[in-house]
């Protein structure tokens, strides 16, 4: 079974979850999970996390992540993107500057209304499963942080956007409060997601791309170890009396772990937010581990804990 995470670039008319049904096909095996959802027609970067790097799927979830939007002013629809039915038309008679000012605007936090087109349940059933039952109910709105937003070319009726935005953000929900501001209304025409942290567009593969690999042995050269997707945080070692405690997911005293260079790691301040990547006194990677007082604790496992 292959270990790691995937950069794909996700094509045109496929879901995540046909993304993942395709992988399982080529690399037979299960256990594969995507990490955020893509709308069908959009493309670009989908991390897809292979084995035991299912367990990252709730980290690459949080990541901030960077799209490649088409704006189409003057056009509204039931989607909120240029697939849906339009429900609406108006002049696009905004003049750039007007059109600058209402999309700069949103930068920083917001409080955002997710679309009745979208995968969020409301007392067990989808939104979208009630919007094509022609059922709209309220939402709450959602706060979302724009980091970034910049207008890349103007050709009006259209405008091409380069957003940066926090998880569970909707790109085509920007789209249409825009388009709301100005009051010609609009929709997002296309969409491509460039960036999901680490994971970027100019290296994503296409599943043609990761099937020939497959077929010739060298997928490899595609996966990005656990390890190294924490290649970020500093390196801890346990002594070799502690190993049985660390590949258990107990907690490990701060006295038996040391820095990479053998030092005591009782200098490290303590925090939620001071993480390790933590090795066994073999040098096999175990998981990563929080402190906690005199103690370094797992926040995730990813080797399993010793037999009795």
């Amino acid at each position: 079974m292959t270990d790691g995470v995937l950069n794909v670039n996700k094509p045109a008319g496929f879901t995540s979850h046909d993304v993942v049904a395709k992988l399982r096909g080529i690399l037979r095996q299960k256990k594969i999970g995507h990490t955020g959802t893509l709308d069908p027609d959009a493309t670009g970067v989908l991390p897809v996390c292979l084995g035991k790097a299912t367990r990252l799927c709730q980290f690459l979830t949080d990541e901030t992540k960077s799209y490649e939007a088409v704006l189409l002013l003057g056009q509204e629809t039931d989607t909120q993107d240029a697939g849906g039915h339009v429900t609406a038309v108006h002049p696009a008679d905004c003049t750039e500057e007007e059109l600058r000012e209402a999309a700069y605007s949103f930068r920083g936090p917001q409080m955002q209304i997710p679309p009745m087109y979208s995968a969020l349940k409301k007392d067990g059933k989808k939104l979208y499963e009630l919007a094509r039952a022609g059922i709209e109910i309220e939402r709450d709105p959602r706060p979302v942080i724009f980091y970034e937003i910049e207008i890349l070319d103007i050709s009006l009726p259209r405008a091409r956007l380069h957003v940066t935005c926090s998880k569970g953000t909707y790109i085509r929900t920007l789209c249409h409060d825009i388009g709301t501001r100005l009051g010609c209304g609009a929709c997002m025409e296309s969409l491509v997601r460039t960036r999901v942290g680490r994971f970027r567009l100019e290296d994503a593969v296409t599943l043609e791309e990761i099937s020939k690999a497959a077929g010739e042995g060298r997928l490899a050269e595609y996966v990005v170890s656990v390890e190294e997707m924490f290649s970020h945080l500093p390196c801890a070692v346990t002594d070799p009396s502690a190993d049985r405690l660390s590949h258990n997911g107990n907690k490990v005293p701060v006295s038996k772990v040391y820095t990479e260079n053998g030092q005591d790691t009782g200098g490290i301040s303590a925090g939620d937010d001071v993480q390790v990547r933590l090795y066994d006194s073999g040098r096999t990677f175990i998981g990563i581990f929080v402190r906690e007082g005199d103690c370094w604790k797992p926040r995730q496992m990813f080797r399993g804990p010793d037999k009795a």
